[in-house]
Formats: C-alpha cells, sequence, structure tokens
C-alpha cells in the first residue's frame, strides 16, 4: 500500500508541476486588463482596460476552451459589488486556463468592502457622529487604511504578553474578576440598549470559544441572549475570559467605534493621529469575495490567481453552526475564496489581510487545487480549510459520545467522493489567525483524503497549528512545516492535532479493544491511508508538540524536531514513530489500547516516558504497544529503565546525544555519537518552513530552547488505599482524565477486581474530584477527608471516561498509605 501511494502522490505533484508551467506560458493566449481608471464598456485592451473583474470574467468567456487567458490587474483597490463566481462556463480545456494576476504582485487589492463618505460631528468629549444610509450593515470598519476595533468591555490591552482576547495573559489557573466581568448586572445596569451588541466567552475547559448576540434586556436586568453553538463539545460561558462589543457606552478608548443601525448612526472616537476630514472610511460587506462553483460533472477547472492581495470581508462567527464529526469543533462553510467542484485550480503568491472568517474553503469535491506561495495573516477564522460531505461517511456522529455497534455500516471506506482529495498547500506563511474565532486553526483538514501541506510556516495562533479533525479519509502528508507559538489562548492542545474519532471509537477503552478483537480491521474502514508527519519542527509551549488525540490511528511520524512539548499518543492504533528528536521531553503514551501496535524506536529523547491512565482493567501487559525499544535517552539510567516492566527499552541507551550546534538549532549529531548505535539517522535542519525568499524575509523562526542534560527524573508518588493504587495527577496529564489543567487531584491507577475499592465501585482510571463535597486537590486533601468520613458514608464525585459521575460510597474504613520505592 505504502509503495502504491507514494507513487500515485508522486505522479500527482508532477501534473500539478506542468499545469502551473502552462499557465505561466499562457502560449496562443488572451490579454484582457483591468483597471481602477478603466470602463466596463471599453474592449479590456492595454489602452482601453475595464473597470470591474465581472466584465473582464465576461470577455474571458467569449474565448473558446481551448484559449489561454490572462486577466492583469492594474494597481488599485477594487470593491466587489457582489461576490465573483466562476462556472462551468468559465474553464478551460487542458492545458488552457484563464489566469487572473496583479500587473505588480500585491498592488492589486480585491476588495469586499466600500468606501463610504461621512460629515463628522463632534459630540461630548472626543466622539464623533455620522449618519450612514439606512439599513447598513457595518461589520468592520477601516480608518485611513487601518481596522479599528469595536467598543468593548474589557478594553483590549496593548503588548505581545496579552493573549485571550487581547486583554489577558492566559493562565490556566486565573480567578474569575468581578471588575473585569461584563455581565455583572452593574455594568449591564449602565447600558441604556446593547441591542445588537456581542458576547464573547471562552469554554469553560478553554477548548474554544463561544459568541451570542445581544437581543436585549430582560426586566431582571439580565441579558437576552442567543448564539453559544459555536463548539462542539459546548460549555458555560469562561468565569473569566469574556467580553462584550459594539455597546455604546463601552465606546471608551481612541479607535474604538459604535454602529447604532437603528438610527443608522456611526460614532467614533479617532486616534490622535487621525484627521477624520481627510481620513479615507471603508466598512465590510461580503464574506466571500470569489467563488469557484461547479460539479463533479461539469467542474470548475484551469482557472488561477496569482499575486493578488484580499481585503474585507465579513466576520461569520454567528454563522458558525455546523458539528464536525464527534470533534470539538463547528464549522462555517465559507471563506473570503471558496472552491466547491473545481478541479487544477490555485492561489498563488497572493496575500489575504485582515479577513474576518476562514480565508480559503475548500469545500465538498474538489481535486488537485493548489495554493502557493501565499501570505495569511490576521483572519477571523480559518486559514485554509479541507472539509468534505458528511454524507460520504459510514455511520457518521456528529456530537462526542458512544459509538452504538450494534447499527453500524461496517462497511469500509466512503459512500461516494464528494470530498476534497489530493490538493496541495505549499511555500505558505500563516500567522495571526483566529483573531475572532478561537475553535480554529491556519490548516484545518476534515472528511478528506491526501492532503498534502509542505515548507509552510505557522506561527501566533490561538489553537493548534495544523488540525486533522478525524480520520476520515487519510493519507496527508505534512511536511518540511516550522509550526510554533501555538495553543496561546486555549487548552489541552498541540502545534499539531489530530482526532481520530472514527467508526471504531468510543470513549470507553475497554469497549474500544474488545470490538477491535472482534473486527481485526475496524481501525482502518475510515482511515484508508496513513498519515504521514515528516520533516518538521514543532514548538508548542502550552501543549504538546504533536497531540495525536482520542483515536488518531495509522499515524507513520519521522525525521520531527520537537523542541518543547513532546509527542502525545492517546489511545489508537498502529501509530510508527522513529527517528524524532524530542527536546526536554518524551513520548507520553495516554490511555492505550489492547494490541495497539503502536512503534516508538530510534528517536531521541530527553526524559522518561510519560503515561497516563495506562492501568486498567485491561491489564499491563498488552498495552505497551508493539515495540518501544532501541531509544537514546539524554539523561539517567532510571529515565531509561523507568517502563522496563513493561517490555520497553530493552536495546535503548543513555548518553549524551553530541549534538552538533544545539545553540544554533543544529540537533544533528556528531560522527561519533551514540546515537547511530540505536539506529537514529541525521535529518536535514535548514529545510523548515517557507521556502521562497520574500515569504522567508517575512516569517520568524522559533526560540531554540537551552537543552537540559542529565535532568532528574519526576517520580509521581503512589499510595494505596483499600486494595488500590492512586497518585497525584496535576498539569497536562489531566487531559487524559478529560479535566482541566488547573484541576489537580489525585487518581486511581490500578483498581484490582478483588480489592475492597472495586467492590465500592471504584475502577482504574477514575479521577477523584471531591469527596462529601470538599474539592481533592492533593494526597494530603484526601487523606484529611478519608479520616474525616472514616466509618461513614459519603458521596464520591470522579471523572470517569471523560465525564463525571457520583459513586456511592457505603460506610468504609480503610487508610492511605505511601508506596516504598
Amino acid at each position: 500500500m505504502n509503495l502504491i501511494y507514494t507513487f500515485s502522490h508522486v505522479r500527482r505533484q508532477i501534473a500539478w508541476a506542468a499545469g502551473c508551467l502552462c499557465c505561466c506560458l499562457q502560449l496562443n493566449g488572451q490579454v484582457i486588463y483591468v483597471s481602477t481608471r478603466g470602463n466596463d464598456k471599453w474592449n479590456g485592451s492595454e489602452k482601453k482596460p475595464v473597470a470591474s473583474l465581472v466584465r473582464a470574467q465576461e470577455l474571458a468567456r467569449a474565448y473558446g476552451r481551448d484559449t489561454s487567458v490572462e486577466i492583469v490587474f492594474e494597481d488599485g483597490i477594487y470593491y466587489l459589488p457582489g461576490t465573483v463566481q466562476f462556472t462551468g462556463q468559465d474553464s478551460k480545456d487542458y492545458p488552457a486556463t484563464v489566469t487572473l494576476r496583479a500587473r505588480h504582485e500585491g498592488k492589486a487589492v480585491i476588495s469586499g468592502g466600500q468606501q463610504i463618505r461621512l460629515d463628522w460631528k463632534q459630540e461630548a468629549g472626543n466622539i464623533y457622529v455620522a449618519s450612514v444610509p439606512a439599513g447598513m450593515d457595518i461589520d468592520q470598519l477601516y480608518v485611513a487604511g487601518l481596522r479599528q476595533p469595536m467598543a468593548r468591555f474589557p478594553n483590549a490591552q496593548p503588548g505581545k504578553q496579552r493573549n485571550v482576547y487581547d486583554t489577558w495573559v492566559l493562565d490556566h489557573q486565573a480567578q474569575p474578576n468581578p471588575e473585569m466581568d461584563p455581565l455583572q448586572p452593574e455594568r449591564i445596569a449602565l447600558w441604556k440598549n446593547p441591542e445588537g451588541g456581542y458576547v464573547h466567552a471562552m469554554h469553560t475547559a478553554l477548548w474554544g470559544d463561544m459568541h451570542w448576540e445581544i437581543k436585549g434586556k430582560n426586566e431582571d436586568g439580565t441579558l437576552q441572549l442567543e448564539g453559544g453553538w459555536q463548539n462542539n463539545r459546548p460549555s458555560g460561558m469562561h468565569p473569566l475570559y469574556r467580553f462584550v462589543e459594539n455597546i455604546k457606552e463601552e465606546l471608551d478608548v481612541p479607535g474604538e467605534w459604535y454602529y447604532d443601525r437603528s438610527e443608522s448612526k456611526l460614532y467614533y472616537m479617532p486616534l490622535p493621529e487621525i484627521d477624520l476630514d481627510e481620513a479615507k472610511v471603508e466598512i465590510v460587506r461580503l464574506k466571500h469575495l470569489i467563488e469557484f462553483n461547479g460539479t463533479k460533472e461539469s467542474p470548475v477547472r484551469g482557472i488561477h490567481l496569482q499575486g493578488l492581495t484580499f481585503k474585507h470581508t465579513a466576520r461569520t462567527f454567528m454563522e458558525n453552526k455546523e458539528q464536525l464529526l464527534r470533534s470539538d469543533w463547528t464549522m462555517y462553510r465559507g471563506g473570503a475564496i471558496v472552491f466547491n467542484g473545481a478541479e487544477e485550480c490555485s492561489v498563488e503568491n497572493c496575500e489575504f489581510d485582515h479577513l474576518g472568517g476562514n480565508t480559503i474553503f475548500v469545500n465538498n469535491y474538489n481535486r488537485y487545487l493548489t495554493v502557493r506561495g501565499c501570505y495569511i495573516h490576521h483572519s477571523g477564522a480559518n486559514g485554509i480549510v479541507f472539509v468534505g460531505d458528511p454524507d460520504m461517511v459510514r455511520s457518521p456522529l456528529f456530537r462526542y459520545g458512544n459509538q452504538n455497534y450494534e447499527t453500524m455500516d461496517m462497511t469500509p471506506g466512503p459512500l461516494g467522493d464528494n470530498y476534497p482529495q489530493d490538493c496541495w498547500v505549499d511555500d505558505c506563511l500563516i500567522t495571526m489567525t483566529g483573531r475572532d474565532e478561537k475553535q480554529t486553526a491556519p490548516v484545518q483538514i476534515s472528511m478528506s483524503q491526501r492532503i498534502r501541506v509542505s515548507h509552510c510556516s505557522i506561527y501566533d495562533v490561538p489553537r493548534a497549528g495544523i488540525n486533522i479533525n478525524e480520520g476520515t479519509f487519510g493519507g496527508h502528508i505534512i511536511e518540511f512545516c516550522d509550526v510554533f507559538n501555538t495553543v496561546l489562548e486555549t487548552g489541552d492542545h498541540g502545534s499539531f492535532n489530530s482526532w481520530g474519532r472514527d467508526r471504531f471509537w468510543t470513549p470507553d477503552v475497554v469497549t474500544i479493544s474488545d470490538q477491535v478483537a472482534l473486527h481485526p480491521d475496524m481501525q482502518y474502514w475510515d482511515v484508508l491511508e496513513p498519515n504521514v508527519l515528516r520533516y518538521n519542527r514543532w514548538r508548542c509551549d502550552h501543549g504538546w508538540d504533536v497531540d495525536l488525540d482520542d483515536g488518531s490511528s495509522f499515524y507513520r511520524i519521522y525525521c520531527n524536531l520537537l523542541l518543547n512539548g513532546g509527542l502525545k499518543m492517546r489511545e489508537g492504533y498502529d501509530r510508527v514513530a522513529t527517528n524524532n528528536i524530542i527536546l526536554n521531553n518524551s513520548l507520553h503514551p495516554h490511555v492505550w489500547v489492547r494490541n495497539s501496535d503502536d512503534v516508538f524506536k530510534h528517536n531521541i529523547v530527553f526524559t522518561a516516558y510519560q503515561p497516563a491512565v495506562m492501568n486498567s482493567a485491561l491489564g499491563e501487559s498488552d498495552r505497551w504497544g508493539k515495540e518501544l525499544d532501541y531509544n537514546l535517552f539524554a539523561t539517567g539510567q532510571a529515565a531509561m529503565r523507568k517502563f522496563a516492566a513493561h517490555g520497553a527499552d530493552a536495546h535503548s541507551v543513555s548518553a549524551d546525544p553530541l549534538f552538533v550546534n544545539p545553540g544554533q538549532g543544529d540537533f544533528r549529531v556528531r560522527p561519533e555519537s551514540p546515537a547511530f548505535k540505536i539506529g537514529f539517522r541525521n535529518f536535514d535542519m535548514t529545510d523548515f518552513g517557507v521556502k521562497s525568499e520574500k515569504l522567508k524575509k517575512l516569517a520568524r523562526t522559533p526560540d531554540i530552547p537551552e537543552i537540559v542534560l542529565q535532568i532528574q527524573d519526576e517520580v509521581s508518588a503512589e499510595y494505596t488505599w483499600l486494595g488500590a493504587v492512586l497518585k497525584e495527577v496535576k498539569g497536562e496529564e489531566l487531559s487524559a482524565y478529560g479535566a482541566k489543567f488547573s484541576q489537580a487531584s489525585m487518581a486511581l491507577d490500578r483498581v484490582p477486581a478483588e480489592s475492597e475499592a472495586y467492590k465500592l465501585g471504584l475502577r482504574s482510571g477514575d479521577l477523584l474530584l471531591s469527596f462529601g463535597g470538599k474539592e481533592i486537590s492533593t494526597a494530603a486533601s484526601f487523606k484529611q477527608l478519608l479520616e474525616e468520613y472514616a466509618g461513614k458514608s459519603g458521596e464520591l464525585l470522579v471523572m470517569r471516561n471523560q465525564k463525571e459521575m457520583v459513586v456511592k460510597l457505603a460506610a468504609f474504613r480503610g487508610e492511605m498509605q505511601p508506596v516504598e520505592r
């Protein structure tokens, strides 16, 4: 399978490259010119250019399908009156193409906005007001070319260290602050008419965000809200990380504005350097700029966008409603550019600047699309999105929860081909996405097949840099990417994140193992080809560098440099991680299934493996994968031998890897390195991220950590209680239990079936949250509660399979004793 897959993939890349070459040559073609000083009654020649893209499109259609056409945009800004739509009528037959390009790269701007001329009048203080045409929607305001923030509370705070909603430094243990709470009754009482405002709030577990439109006030002074559907594992509002905007009474900072739609009035507090009499004022109207609307039978083919700048699209957070397959995500199917039923089209060397929603959306059936050399920054939602049709998925489930194995369709593979396939994102710089929506990523892939992401630099984003939503339908390649400064506003995630909540998966690891034992190829029914992560550099300071979460299966991970957060593998099958370098960290095996066939070998790691919930009712002997061996531990013997009892690391070594120049980021090993003895091979340390010179000049690179050799192993203290073994858990390990990082507690590591704890209803993997309503956070706090309840009955709140449940304990006695090592 791998050889066939590799050959077919290379063959497609050659075809794409050939298509791009033909696009550049434009043999036997026609040229149509567009200028802001043109006239749509003219013929489109260089001396008589047309004025609009739509007119140029009409002229291009007049040429035969075998004639290549270039549409050349002179410098200037082109405000679109509506979304431009390409259909099968615009297609060309190979090798003919239609190319829309800027005469001077980046100087022709395609805008979904509108310039308006206003008669400003000064009100109290430094607030100005102007009337606008009735019924106008104003989602964003630009003054003198700069995007201005809506009036809000709390206000945005300047400074690079402030992350969440541009106001707070991310702190997983932060407590509510009434002075910063926009929903305090005293605050709401200040607002005369908040209708038309918005409430934005993070998820209580920081898994994303949610949004509500304010419809008015209730009689008791609370707000009437509509929304909150933007997260597929919803929660209430985060008690701290929330703010309101478009409230007139909160217009108190230079640069802010407020729009009263009912009165058609725009209020603005200008920045000191702004001269309102001279400043250009622009508003944003359109959600989509260009759509490719074809079908499999009549695709949009051979259309290329080159060297253009795209600006001014409306935010879409209130339309982000569609649930994706059992992930944490919802999705709005739209963007500045939307591909729907396109083949052999491309977007090259374009800039996408401060767009309100998704940037590029590849929707359902699309083939052989290329996005190359693009600079995407300050997008409101995702960067480049690939999402297929859920009707192609057999037995699809949309919310996190249990699978029904009795009614499941057990036929492997998809039901059809209405999904993106064989598309390529290459040499793109993507940064500062997710400005308005936090459950987003610079590259998001769902219900797609064989998406290749190469040489991308991705950083400064609220959640993952690259996210694969589920296993359907696999075959993706992520290579030569540089991904860092991620998970800046969220938690429990990684620079790379994936889920694998496919048909085989359910929240209980015992059930998964039993079902796959009954159907040995079940884990491959949806993920048809392996996903490959190779030759990338990852760094995440608020999670894992690479996070293979819930069921992620059939991965090949090799020749990656992980700078900080390590590699997490939660329950799944057939993950092979070889020849990676994991600095100051290690492998995090979480909740592995029985007979997973996982392999972790020929890697350089710095600490002992960091397992979570690996000892459960499944037992230990078959929980530790197919092979964990032949690794180099840049630490003491204790770390290397820590899990020898599970058959790990019989042939591994503990030694200094002898890096070439770690201070400068060169983590190749010297010829005399002991790493070669365990099968490690050097790989290039200079080929991460964007490759074009123009993007290299713009792109940042991650901080290189100072490596720590011979660090001491951190061994969690263990205790016995009622025949069970429990330990303290905190930080990222809490992810395995479905708890927040701030929710430190005690966990039952092993509960033998013959133990008193088992008879009382406790199970391996239970996280103990509270006893008798009193929080359990440390061994000391739990010991104190045991003494208080000795001989009594009580309710023990636990987290089991990522859900809270109550275990009622009948009268019992039992002290907690430390395990001697």
